[in-house]
């Protein structure tokens, strides 16, 4: 027990000093910021998921809506993807102007509307 002492000591003290600081910074820290990654990731799978699956069941409606500068279908769209209120006039223009690229290829609209709600985050 006299041994114990002086190492819980010590360990008391080091938890005091820069040393704490140095395991947080090298340790702690890229642990949890892995974790928030693996959130994050999940999340962005789970929105680019809503995201096709509103593209592949409306495409021609969300494609009239994109040309008709907006649309209830492309409301959905967006809230999916989770674009920004404020980010959705100039996101209607730019799909507006790749219409035709969006037309023949749904996959590149649904990268897109999740890029476009990426940014939110």
């Amino acid at each position: 027990m006299i041994r114990l002492a002086p190492a819980l000591a010590a360990l008391c003290l080091a938890a005091c000093t820069d040393a704490a600081q140095t395991f947080d910074t090298a340790v702690v820290a890229p642990v949890s910021g892995a974790i928030s990654g693996i959130g994050n990731a999940a999340t962005d799978v789970d929105r680019r998921a809503a995201v096709e699956l509103i593209v592949k069941a409306e495409h021609p409606a969300l494609l009239q809506d994109i040309a008709a500068g907006g649309g209830p279908v492309l409301t959905r769209a967006f809230d999916a993807a989770g674009v920004p209120e404020e980010d959705r006039p100039t996101r209607r223009f730019q799909l507006n102007r790749d219409l035709g690229l969006y037309t023949d290829n749904p996959g590149a609209l649904v990268l897109a509307l999740s890029v476009y709600g990426r940014q939110m985050s």
